[in-house]
C-alpha cells in the first residue's frame, strides 16, 4: 500500500491520500480524541503523540498536529498507524457511527434562500475546499447573515478568514442579493 500525503493551506495540517476509499459518503469530522471511539481508524491516528484533529473524506484524511510538533516526527507513526488500519480490515467507521453529508436542516421562513445558498456551496465551494482537505457546511442562515462550519483542513486555516471573506461571501453575495455577509461558527 502507498500512501501519498499532500500539504494543505493550513501548515497545521496534512492530507493522506491512502489510494483508496476512506468513506463511501459524506464526511465525518473528529476535532478532537474524545469523539473517535466511533472510528477505529481516527483511535488509531490519535494514539500518534501531538494529534490534535482528524477528518475523513471519500478518498483522503486529513490530520491536523499541535504546534509543537514537527511533522517530521508525527508523519511517518501516522503513515504507519493507517497502512495498519487498512491492511487489518476493520471499518473506518463502527457499525453504530454516523457520518455527516453536511448542511444543517433549515425550517424557516427563507427555505428558497437556503436551497440556493446549499447548491452552491455544493457545486462551487465544497469540491475546491475538499481539494485541500477540509469541508465547509451550511450551519444556519439569519438576517442575511449565513453562518458555515468549516472542518478538517479549514478549521483553524490561516487563510480561511480570507477564503470565507473574498470567496464564499462574494460568490453568495453575487449569486443571492438577500445574502449580505458569511460568518464561521464552531460547533
Amino acid at each position: 500500500m502507498f500512501i501519498q500525503t499532500e500539504s494543505t493551506p493550513n501548515p497545521a495540517t496534512l492530507k493522506f491520500l491512502p489510494g483508496q476509499t476512506v468513506l463511501e459518503m459524506g464526511t465525518a469530522d473528529f476535532p478532537n480524541a474524545d469523539g473517535a471511539t466511533a472510528s477505529p481508524l481516527a483511535e488509531r491516528i490519535f494514539t500518534v503523540k501531538g494529534v490534535t484533529g482528524v477528518f475523513f473524506g471519500t478518498d483522503f484524511v486529513t490530520v491536523t498536529k499541535d504546534e509543537a510538533t514537527e511533522w517530521d516526527h508525527v508523519k511517518p507513526p501516522i503513515l504507519g498507524a493507517i497502512m495498519e488500519h487498512f491492511q487489518s480490515g476493520q471499518p473506518v467507521m463502527a457499525s453504530d457511527a454516523t457520518q455527516t453529508t453536511g448542511h444543517a436542516e433549515h425550517d424557516g421562513p427563507d427555505g428558497e434562500i437556503v436551497g440556493q445558498i446549499k447548491e452552491l456551496l455544493d457545486t462551487r465551494v465544497r469540491p475546491a475546499v475538499a481539494q485541500d482537505g477540509g469541508d465547509i457546511t451550511f450551519h444556519g442562515f439569519e438576517r442575511g447573515v449565513v453562518y458555515l462550519h468549516m472542518q478538517g483542513a479549514c478549521a483553524g486555516c490561516p487563510s480561511s478568514t480570507l477564503t470565507l471573506k473574498m470567496g464564499i461571501e462574494n460568490l453568495l453575495r453575487h449569486y443571492i442579493p438577500e445574502v449580505t455577509e458569511v460568518r464561521p461558527v464552531a460547533v
